[in-house]
């Protein structure tokens, strides 16, 4: 009975019409209408939060955060420090003592401080997606209809996770009653990358406040913004002073700050390998904090012959050029069949070509600039690689205009495992397409990788897409699909792609510390 559902499934996408798959293809984004982008959005916070007072570096300090579709200065910022960090810490941990206004609030009240920020959010919608398309360079499509959707939803799922926290009562042997308090872990210290920054705004803060933490948040240099706007409309929701801290500023100095503290009790962190790396090593030679990472990943994409190949090409490409490229989880190693693989190589490479770049507010534009002259630098070198070991350009390879940091639509065929483009992180739009014979052949390959962070399969075969769904070591593998985000399901990585799991249930754990009570009675009974 699955099978034939599923195949009735399929067979009703192959009969869909392209703009129809198209339309399925952004399912994820909202349907309502929406409002045009405010082209030159007002920047209204650019200092460090602290005890929900704006104030200047204790340094005096700034730098500018750059709009990539010019290269232009947009503002200068406060730029925090390891001063700026003790700060902020001080903050949060008086915010987190014994009796304070935020250990004594009711779980419900913390959760209903969680929803009332996703409306604010809500409310300003259009003012956040405009500001994260400036600051950051996505299309204001995708800021709008997938970014900020994802980001209201998390908040309201972790508010209502905020009141269903709870332990157990354990009967263990004698006259003793045993039962588990779930904790609050203490301070907590987050850092969050460039490339979603609101999404991994809320990612961090919402399970750590529906735990009861109290946060400090150190934002990318690149895209600080849009962090500072939301931190105030916690402040108008409600949420105590020291409760939530956001520091602007760079990784070697107020990043590394934080993950040395020893008044941390805990960090999160989303972005490199490397960095990860400098992490985990600051909390082992500090107070051995808790560490939860999201890291690197090259992610496979495997397409099989019997896939609907018009869906497959499609996701295929969303899959690896949505956001830039700037995705963790991109399909960036694109598996195909040998006996599809001709076929795939020349549409994938017409679809490329097909791809509107350009403005990030214009509506018609589907690619907006890389984030920073370094990124798209980076990515232009890996494409020469690819160029001079072999791998055959189909389409794309060179930077557009000389203003801002456009890079055209790029594929590569004839790809081999040990090109540069087919092991390291490229972090933008080059897609790699690579032949495969048979399925234990691109299981091996595919899992021979220090990143095992998402993975996915576009079959028919029900038999075939389970072998490979039990055998590909990634965190979340998705089928016939790919980027399916919901704030209930758990991500996280294998191997380098890190530890731990954000979202779900799951999320939850990290951010919380289990007490056994186990009290003596004068006489237990069942």
């Amino acid at each position: 009975m699955l099978v034939f559902r599923m195949q009735r499934v399929l067979s009703k996408l192959q009969r869909l019409g392209l703009s129809q798959r198209l339309a399925a293809r952004h399912a994820f984004m909202s349907t309502a209408a929406m409002p045009e982008p405010i082209r030159e959005p007002e920047i209204y916070y650019n200092k460090i939060l602290i005890n929900n007072n704006w104030v200047d570096s204790v340094s005096g300090k700034t730098f500018p955060t750059i709009n990539p579709a010019t290269g232009e200065k947009i503002c200068d910022v406060a730029e925090g420090d390891k001063a700026d960090v003790d700060k902020a810490v001080a903050a949060a941990r008086e915010a987190f003592k014994l009796g304070s206004p935020w250990r004594r609030m009711d779980a419900h009240d913390r959760g209903r401080l969680l929803f009332k920020l996703a409306g604010l959010i809500e409310r300003d919608q259009q003012y956040l997606s405009s500001l994260e398309t400036l600051d950051n360079g996505k299309p204001y499509t995708v800021a709008y209809g997938a970014d900020l959707n994802l980001v209201i939803q998390c908040y309201r799922y972790y508010g209502g996770w905020a009141d269903k926290i709870q332990g157990k009562t354990i009967p263990i042997t004698g006259d003793f009653f045993c039962y588990t308090r779930h904790e609050p872990v203490g301070v907590v210290g987050q850092i969050i990358p460039w490339n979603f920054p609101l999404l991994m705004q809320a990612w961090k803060l919402g399970p750590a406040l529906a735990a009861g933490c109290t946060v400090v948040l150190k934002t990318a240099e690149q895209t600080p913004l849009t962090a500072n706007y939301v931190a105030q409309l916690a402040v108008e929701a409600g949420f105590p002073p020291g409760v939530i801290n956001v520091i602007p500023g760079y990784g070697p100095t107020a990043g590394a700050a934080l993950a040395r503290h020893m008044d941390v009790d805990k960090v999160a962190f989303t972005g490199s390998t490397e960095i990860g790396h400098e992490i985990v090593k600051a909390a082992a030679e500090s107070n051995l904090k808790r560490t939860t990472l999201e890291l690197g990943g090259k992610s496979p994409n495997i397409v099989l012959a019997d896939a609907e190949m018009n869906h497959a090409i499609e996701m295929s490409h969303f899959a690896l050029f949505f956001n830039q490229g700037q995705c963790c989880c991109a399909g960036s190693r694109t598996f195909v069949e040998e006996k599809a693989y001709d076929e795939f190589v020349e549409r994938s490479a017409v679809r490329a070509k097909s791809r509107t770049v350009g403005d990030p507010f214009n509506p018609k534009m589907e690619q907006g600039p890389q984030v920073d002259d370094i990124q798209m630098n980076k990515i232009l070198d890996l494409i020469n690689s690819g160029k001079k070991e072999g791998a055959k350009l189909c389409a794309g390879g060179n930077r557009v205009g000389d203003r801002g940091y456009f890079i055209e639509p790029t594929v590569f065929a004839d790809v081999k495992d040990n090109m540069r483009i087919a092991k390291e992180e490229i972090f933008g739009p080059v897609m790699q397409i690579i032949k495969f014979k048979d399925l234990n052949e691109v299981l091996e390959r595919a899992n021979n990788s220090e990143y095992g962070l998402a993975a996915s399969v576009f079959s028919q075969d029900i038999d075939r897409v389970n072998y490979l769904v039990h055998g590909l070591r990634a965190g979340t593998v998705w089928v016939n699909c790919f980027d399916k985000f919901d704030a209930a399901a758990p991500f996280g990585g294998y191997k380098m792609s890190g530890n731990g799991r954000e979202l779900g249930e799951y999320g939850l754990e990290a951010y919380s510390e289990c007490k056994t009570v186990t009290m003596k009675v004068p006489q237990k009974n069942s």
